[in-house]
């Protein structure tokens, strides 16, 4: 539990504006504005934050799925944007990703069992004659029934499409797995399902999980840390129980808020924030969040608060810490 698997320092993921007749580029989106954290072995770091905070891209960009524009991401003492084409290759097998919806991540012209095989046998991991029977075993620990090997994804629900996708990412025997919204596109009873497999594959193969969610609930169920995102940048992060006990950036606040309570004798004060979210192609300066912030001063709008720990590991960036 002690050995740090990915170091992610200062990542940056910029898409360039083009316009004018020659398509020149006139500005940046910058959906990922200066991320760092770390994740240790056995782990799982919970991403939350509003749509389009950039949660999603700082997922793929980890995995390399989408070029960095700058900053850098050592995954077990290597940095991964620094691989030639083949080493990374080589190091795709240990590095896996579960898409947010289960049914446009699937080809629907392929079965489950060519669909859940591919990459095996692609990788030369086994042979096409052994892996009909890894894909078996690797659905059944999916809670997928081997006669379903031959359909194909319209036939399947949603939470099974999910386990497909589950078992096509864990039959590589990876050791990080990117879970990206996972259970969003689910029915509640469906979501705890995949929840409780996520954490029993995690016990029992000793995964580590960057796990991206815009649920709360969940985050706080399976989580190990928790880092809070707001247009493109990391504004908390702390361990689980530390953060849901005493959030202290306003926007961490304002989300936990709204985290339903189950019991209708209890209420709990909604902070509600106003104003809309700035466009990350052009984001205020000073402090992202003083636009919305009730607690903004004119420093806030000026000068851009520092990323730094407040002791137990708790980092935040804020003036008012």
């Amino acid at each position: 539990m002690n050995e740090t698997i990915l170091k992610v320092e200062g990542l940056k993921k910029y898409f360039p504006i083009k316009g004018g007749v020659f398509q020149t580029t006139i500005g940046n989106v910058k959906a990922v504005d200066g991320v760092s954290f770390e994740i240790k072995k056995g782990e799982t770091l919970g991403l939350v934050g509003e749509s389009g905070c950039g949660k999603s891209t700082t997922g793929r960009t980890i995995l390399r799925l989408l070029e960095k524009t700058e900053g850098s991401v050592i995954y077990k003492g290597t940095d991964i944007h620094e691989l030639k084409k083949k080493e990374l290759r080589n190091l795709r097998t240990d590095m896996q990703i579960v898409f947010q919806d289960p049914y446009s991540s699937l080809n629907p012209r392929m079965s489950i069992g060519e669909i859940i095989s591919e990459a095996v046998i692609h990788h030369g991991i086994v042979s096409k004659k052994d892996a009909r029977d890894l894909t078996l075993e690797t659905m059944r620990i999916c809670g997928l029934s081997d006669y379903q090997i031959d359909r194909y994804p319209h036939e399947f629900s949603g939470g099974q499409r999910q386990r497909i996708g589950i078992a096509r990412a864990l039959i590589l025997n990876p050791s990080f797995i990117v879970a990206d919204e996972p259970v969003s596109a689910l029915d509640v009873s469906i979501q705890a399902q995949i929840i409780n497999l996520l954490s029993d594959l995690q016990e029992k193969r000793d995964l580590t999980y960057l796990f991206i969610s815009h649920d709360l609930s969940v985050v706080e169920h399976l989580s190990t840390k928790v880092g809070v995102m707001y247009l493109g940048s990391m504004v908390e992060l702390a361990d689980k129980a530390e953060i849901y006990k005493n959030p202290i950036h306003p926007y961490t606040k304002a989300l936990f808020s709204a985290i339903p309570i189950p019991d209708p004798t209890r209420r709990r004060d909604r902070i509600i924030l106003t104003g809309d979210i700035p466009s990350p192609s052009n984001p205020p300066t000073g402090c992202k969040f003083h636009t919305r912030c009730p607690y903004a001063t004119a420093r806030c709008s000026e000068e851009e608060p520092q990323y730094k720990n407040v002791g137990s590991n708790h980092f935040v960036a804020c003036h008012l810490v």
